[in-house]
């Protein structure tokens, strides 16, 4: 592996080396040759002027080496009230959001791909702060942390994230959420939306203003409202603060704290034949049916007495098929994170600062079991003399989620002659708690009441927990009268991975509680990069990275129960390039980057033979490689003849990605999974644009499109199920925003928004559980057209 990494960075540096010298032999000849002009300025931060724009030098990543794109508070002031944090990407060149809603608050319903790679494979960093996973199972998904009224921007690098963001998950891709700091002026604002399926939300925000060098802030959201297919509700309170103390010497620190208490009913997927007959209104039932509960007799001694008789004889479920009464069905999450950071200029030239963090998380979920499959593992599990009670039909099935994750972050900045070093590094413990159990409920009935004595069986009960150092260096070299800036950076990660206690049913009944550890450490992992301002409004970029990151899904691999030592798969790893122009023009701003990427010991769900009875086993393995190619591309335009009221933004992105490696064998030898597939859920076009336009100061009205490309719900392109062939569409949606100064003798604080999603009502799947086999896949479809209002004050 040492001798693979390093022959990567050779022919990395090398490439790297020979683009951006060919980039700029142009560039650097006219400098040589020719005097000075305002055309050879360093790249200016002039901007496109509209109130729904994006600051120009974080939308366009002005002077990074990697295309770096961005949300800014402009544009994120205009989304509808109560948007997840997560669906805030799908305006970013290159990502492909998927969502459950209109808003995109189910949990389980959340999918990215960009590049090569999915969700578990993007880094997400809040105010300095890493999140870990984005389990919605246990881990830190960005969507629970974040309300969007208070985000400043969304900054993303789909390709090389720079090296002093910390992360064990991230392949390359990495976001960026920060948050606003805290008003120079006492005040606050308030919110009120409501909507389609009976929406109903709260925001209230709170500022001290400046006090000497204190300011704080505190905000409250509550947002309910009915699922938008089946029975059941969202029902979510989030809490925000922050206190800041600035010090004269520009020293600073700062707290942060969020609270996330989240409860939903789940919503089913489909297959595309459920979602053909019974339409994408298909959920779960608001009852249960007389015709799923059948009597069973002498079955069991259900009264204890030690003899059957009338007594013992109970209405019971006895259908599998009569499992979708929707109590059955609830997430539960309550998340708290804690941060301190700080800064602390030493000298003029060097500065330290530094994130501390705490994050304690508490949940559950509930699906249930049916009863033929309940008895069967009762009755192994009553042999073996556990403590298990015979089930009475339907089954409360409870899966407990917790944990405590903490770390801390810090870096020194040295500014010394024209070289800016960057030397840090992060320490992060996590200890995940998972329990799963069965328990019956009284009658046996999906509605009745649960009986807390009377565990069924046992599946899970562990601890995992992950230990992870990185450190990184980094220097940043100006050159050319600052026209050329180089960035040479190296970071090392390594992760000590260790499960304690059952991991499942194989655990209980066979081979009892079990301790597995793996470590992770990676070589020194490269980032080169340069930007060079080829005038005053025209740059060019170009980078080589290197990554690694933790088998995603660990701890599904490290729980599968088997009577052998199966080995652990190895990290995954990529390596990542790119090159790429952008401008900066007073009517337009854009950039387009060329990359490709190499991922390595990606993984699958396969089989390993057990050496004790020679059956397949399933485990995850590493399968072999992954290229994508393509280019992404991106700009704001105003044009002048519209007097500046009307202006248009675009993103396109062209993404191949494929398998190098098949796996999978079908009966005749063949590949399920062939070599050069394209991977599942990732369409090789993506295309957002819109049109905003605002004649007077107290009217801004926007209408958007968002085209997701034919894509498959498989990694075989179809060939064994066509219903696994994802459909392209487009999804429209618009808003009006009125208030601001006008000439009607309104209160110039007060403001009234309307959004619309979905304006054409289309109709299809959008979401996929994505298959490695020949069988169907499952989906969730696109919700249909949705819309809300918003009223502001601002005091």
């Amino acid at each position: 592996m040492h001798q693979t990494n390093r022959s990567y960075l050779k022919s990395g540096i090398s490439s790297l080396v020979l683009i951006s010298f060919a980039s700029m032999l142009p560039a650097i000849a006219q400098t040589a040759d020719a005097p000075a002009t305002d055309e050879d300025a360093v790249m200016e931060a002039v901007v496109v002027e509209g109130r729904r724009i994006s600051q120009t030098d974080l939308a366009i990543g002005l002077g990074e080496a990697t295309n770096t794109v961005a949300v800014t508070r402009e544009e994120l002031l205009s989304a509808p009230g109560g948007i997840s944090g997560l669906k805030m990407l799908e305006t970013l060149p290159g990502f492909n959001v998927q969502t459950d809603g209109a808003l995109g608050l189910y949990e389980f319903g959340n999918s990215v791909t960009v590049r090569a790679f999915n969700l578990q494979q993007i880094g997400f960093v809040l105010d300095g702060v890493p999140m870990g996973r984005s389990d919605a199972f246990g881990g830190s998904p960005i969507f629970r942390y974040v309300d969007n009224e208070n985000l400043g921007s969304v900054v993303a690098s789909p390709g090389a994230g720079d090296v002093s963001l910390p992360s064990y998950a991230s392949l390359g891709p990495i976001v960026s959420y920060n948050t606003i700091l805290p008003s120079e002026e006492m005040g606050g604002m308030a919110a009120i939306t409501i909507g389609d399926d009976n929406l109903q939300r709260t925001f209230l925000k709170l500022e001290t203003g400046r006090i000497g060098g204190f300011s704080a802030y505190f905000s409250r959201s509550k947002t309910d409202s009915d699922l938008w297919r089946g029975a059941g509700t969202i029902d979510r309170e989030h809490l925000e603060g922050k206190l800041r103390y600035d010090f004269q010497n520009d020293a600073y620190l700062q707290a942060g704290y969020v609270s996330n208490n989240f409860f939903d009913y789940d919503s089913p997927s489909m297959s595309r034949t459920l979602y053909n007959t019974a339409g994408r209104d298909y959920g779960y039932e608001g009852s249960v049916s007389d015709s799923c509960i059948a009597p069973v007799g002498n079955v069991y001694d259900f009264n204890g007495d030690g003899v059957i008789d009338d007594s013992d004889f109970e209405p019971v479920f006895t259908s599998s098929t009569c499992l979708s009464y929707y109590e059955d069905r609830i997430n539960i999450r309550d998340d708290v994170l804690y941060s301190l950071k700080g800064g602390l200029p030493i000298t003029e030239n060097l500065s330290v600062e530094a994130t501390a963090y705490y994050e304690d998380k508490d949940g559950y979920g509930v699906s249930p079991d049916g009863y033929d499959f309940s008895r069967g593992v009762f009755l192994r599990q009553e042999a073996l003399g556990l403590p298990v009670v015979h089930p009475r039909g339907v089954q409360y099935g409870l899966s407990g989620v917790g944990g405590i994750r903490k770390g801390i972050t810090g870096g020194l900045t040295w500014d010394v002659a024209n070289h800016t070093l960057q030397i840090g590094g992060w320490i992060e413990d996590e200890e995940y708690n998972r329990t799963q159990l069965r328990l019956n409920k009284t009658g046996g009935s999906a509605d009745g009441d649960i009986i807390a004595d009377e565990v069924v069986y046992f599946r899970r009960a562990y601890q995992s927990i992950r230990e992870t150092t990185q450190i990184y260096v980094k220097d940043t070299v100006r050159l050319l009268d600052d026209r050329l800036a180089v960035e040479l950076g190296l970071k090392m990660l390594s992760i000590d991975y260790s499960l304690d206690g059952f991991r499942d049913f194989a655990d209980y009944e066979a081979f009892g509680p079990q301790f597995i550890e793996a470590d992770y450490e990676s070589d020194p992992l490269p980032m080169i990069g340069a930007v060079y301002d080829l005038t005053g409004t025209d740059q060019i970029f170009a980078s080589y990275s290197q990554n690694y990151a933790l088998p995603r899904g660990a701890d599904d691999i490290f729980s599968t129960a088997t009577p052998f030592d199966a080995p652990a798969p190895d990290a995954e790893e990529s390596q990542n390039y790119e090159v790429g122009i952008r401008t900066n023009r007073p009517t337009f701003n854009g950039a387009v980057s060329v990359f490709y990427t190499q991922f390595d010991n990606r993984l699958v769900t396969g089989n390993v033979t057990d050496p004790a009875t020679l059956q397949p086993e399933p485990f995850y393995i590493n399968a072999g490689g992954t290229t994508a190619y393509g280019f992404e591309l991106s700009g704001v335009w105003q044009p002048e003849f519209f007097n500046n009221q009307l202006y248009a933004d675009a993103n396109l992105t062209y993404n191949h990605a494929e398998l190098d490696d098949g796996f999978g064998l079908n009966t005749d030898g063949s590949q399920t999974n062939p070599g050069g597939s394209l991977l599942a859920d990732s369409p090789e076009w993506l295309f957002t644009g819109g049109v905003t336009w605002e004649p007077t100061e107290w009217l801004v009205a926007n209408v958007s499109t968002k085209y997701t490309g034919e894509r498959y719900a498989d990694f075989a392109e179809g060939a064994y199920q066509t219903d696994n062939v994802m459909e392209s569409y487009f999804l429209w949606s618009g808003y009006v925003d009125l208030g601001g100064p006008n000439n009607f003798g309104l209160p110039e604080n007060v403001s009234l928004r309307f959004n619309v999603d979905n304006i054409f009502d289309e109709d299809t799947l959008a979401f996929t559980f994505t298959t490695t086999g020949t069988g169907a896949a499952a989906y969730r479809p696109l919700n249909p057209r949705t819309a809300q209002v918003t009223l502001t004050a601002r005091f």
